[in-house]
């Protein structure tokens, strides 16, 4: 489907003001939403053979954000998936660790320390995660809490409300004075999908934020009805993969929310190599927020290596 927008030479003018951001952004092409998810179900039917099925798995449990998001998180709960993040089967040192584990801010520190000495990175949630309703000076003050404890990366939430009603140099102004509190930590953005209702919304909240600088552009909390989708992650790849191609800066997806077993894993990692290339096969550029995924990952692993299913007791219940 046209994905073409304006030409990069174009995009160093369009945040100049809200009238240009917003026609900058009614300007990209109107998404076809039934084409967008028939490609989106044809890909999910791709099947993989036995040997790139078991890179598939490596490499999705490698771009896990383990999450642990409630209000019942302990510090031993977040040691605990801090272990199982860098070490994900006691069993079987050849399994890859996990990307990050994703905790509140004041759990940062204590994550931190649980990785300590691995490949493992923290993310934290900040901006009133995860309905986003504060002062923006409240948002900041949660997002250098965070940094301050030590987090690598910074998952933000985007004020909806505020993108519905139109009002996109709120939004842009808002991601812009988070990605420089976030500092060297990676910001990831979160549009709660979910909540914008359209496909044609979901493609300007993904301009809009890359435009204001993300280093990830994220689906959703995992905390509304609708989460994750292969078409809505779909579109948000062809969104990186123009944006890239216009402007020579890459930005990763994270879709999160509603993963939960191997097969949705493998069906979206064939859309990203289908979308936008190999060269987001990479946990620096596609992850998967995600809580209950890696046990079946792991239970897809053995059952590979081992031509049986282990118990329910392989794997921990988190």
């Amino acid at each position: 489907m046209p994905t073409t927008a304006p030409t990069a030479h174009a995009l160093g003018d369009v945040t100049a003001s809200d009238s240009t951001l917003r026609r900058f952004l009614h300007g990209l092409p109107g998404v076809d939403a039934v084409g967008l998810e028939a490609r989106a179900a044809s890909l999910g039917t791709r099947s993989i053979k036995t040997t790139a099925k078991a890179y598939a798995i490596d490499l999705a449990i490698s771009m896990v954000d383990l999450t642990t998001l409630e209000g019942a998180d302990t510090p031993g709960k977040v040691r605990a998936l801090g272990a199982k993040a860098v070490r994900p089967d006691p069993t079987d040192r050849t399994s890859p660790s996990t990307a990050a584990v994703c905790v509140y801010p004041d759990m940062v520190a204590v994550a931190k320390e649980a990785v300590a000495g691995s490949s493992v990175k923290v993310a934290s949630v900040a901006t009133a995660f995860p309905a986003g309703r504060a002062a923006l000076s409240v948002k900041l003050a949660d997002v250098h809490d965070a940094v301050a404890a030590g987090a690598d990366e910074i998952d933000m939430v985007i004020d909806r409300g505020a993108f519905l009603a139109g009002n996109y140099m709120k939004v842009y102004d808002e991601i812009v004075a988070v990605k420089e509190a976030s500092g060297a930590a990676r910001l990831k953005v979160i549009f709660e999908t979910g909540e914008l209702s359209t496909y044609d919304n979901i493609r300007r909240a993904s301009w809009l934020g890359m435009l204001a600088g993300a280093d990830f552009i994220k689906t959703s909390t995992g905390k509304v009805a609708v989460n994750a989708t292969p078409a809505n992650t779909l579109l948000m790849l062809e969104a990186v993969r123009d944006f890239r191609a216009q402007t020579g800066i890459q930005v990763g997806v994270k879709p999160a929310g509603g993963i939960r077993t191997s097969k949705d894993a493998v069906k979206f990692l064939v859309i990203v190599n289908e979308t936008a290339g190999e060269d987001w096969l990479d946990n620096h550029w596609f992850r998967f927020g995600a809580s209950s995924l890696l046990n079946d990952l792991l239970m897809q692993r053995q059952k590979l290596a081992t031509g049986r299913y282990s118990g329910p007791d392989y794997v921990t219940v988190d």
